[in-house]
């Protein structure tokens, strides 16, 4: 996030959100292939992994650049990695998982907190207030189709191997976005080479680091054990993020947001604790 942040005024959210993808995505699937995991085959494979690429890579990456744009670092984050909440319903309708009344209690305060997180952006300035102008509502929607995507994805490894699968998601899904860069004249392409060192440092980090190794980690896993607990460990991406976006970007949480985004936080906690009990 904060990563992100710091670059891009300069290249454009839809550029950014290309370059996460794409270049991560083929250093994935080439990591797949000298292990000799196999090739997606077949129109449910690709059918399969082109909805996910929709979802999880196109929407995701998309509505979290436009969100980023306009909201800090910390506070994006903690609403991005909200997901949890979602998963937890999604999975147990799904694949029945089951989060008891302390699961279910979390849900409650998790919506709690995000209002919390949201409620100020239209506190501030209620005339002018505009949903589609508000990055925490961006966010919200990234946060959402993360929690779907961690679902699709056991629909996605019964016709590819996930590794290879994530990293061809990755690919299709930045198409689109890289598409939409070059429609809106996304500053980098015009001037990528007036990026110093550390904003292509910056780059080469939220490809590398925050998109391929961390995607192919996460879906990997999302295939075994519990949905739930795998994204409720999300949750340690936030302070993270505040404590980075403080100390490089000089962030700060309003009184308010701060008590939503601790809220938040206990709810996720609250959801897996459930599910470790049980």
């Amino acid at each position: 996030m904060v990563a992100m942040k710091e670059v891009l005024p300069k290249t454009g959210p839809f550029f950014m959100s290309a370059f996460r993808l794409i270049p991560a995505g083929f250093l994935l699937v080439g990591f797949a292939a000298s292990k000799g995991r196999r090739l997606p085959s077949g129109f449910n494979a690709w059918l399969s992994i082109s909805a996910f690429a929709l979802v999880d890579a196109s929407c995701f990456q998309g509505f979290l650049a436009e969100g980023l744009d306009r909201t800090t670092a910390g506070l994006g984050s903690v609403i991005i990695d909200s997901q949890p909440l979602t998963v937890a319903i999604l999975a147990s309708l799904f694949f029945g998982e089951s989060i008891g009344y302390v699961g279910a209690a979390g849900l409650i305060l998790g919506v709690v907190g995000l209002l919390l997180l949201e409620v100020p952006a239209l506190a501030f300035d209620a005339n002018n207030f505009s949903l589609w102008e508000s990055g925490e509502w961006w966010m919200l929607l990234a946060a959402q189709s993360m929690a779907v995507g961690t679902v699709m994805v056991r629909w996605v490894s019964k016709y590819s191997d996930p590794v290879m699968a994530t990293g061809w998601h990755m690919v299709i899904g930045g198409l689109p976005l890289m598409a939409i860069s070059i429609l809106k004249h996304d500053p980098a392409l015009s001037s990528f080479d007036e990026l110093t060192t550390n904003d292509v440092l910056a780059l080469l980090y939220t490809s590398i680091f925050g998109s391929a190794i961390s995607y192919g980690v996460y879906f990997y896993n999302a295939t075994r054990g519990s949905l739930t607990k795998l994204s409720s460990l999300t949750f340690l991406t936030p302070m993270f993020a505040s404590v980075f976006g403080f100390i490089y970007l000089g962030e700060t949480f309003s009184p308010l947001q701060l008590v939503g985004a601790f809220i938040t936080v206990a709810a996720i906690y609250m959801v897996n604790y459930k599910t470790e009990a049980q």
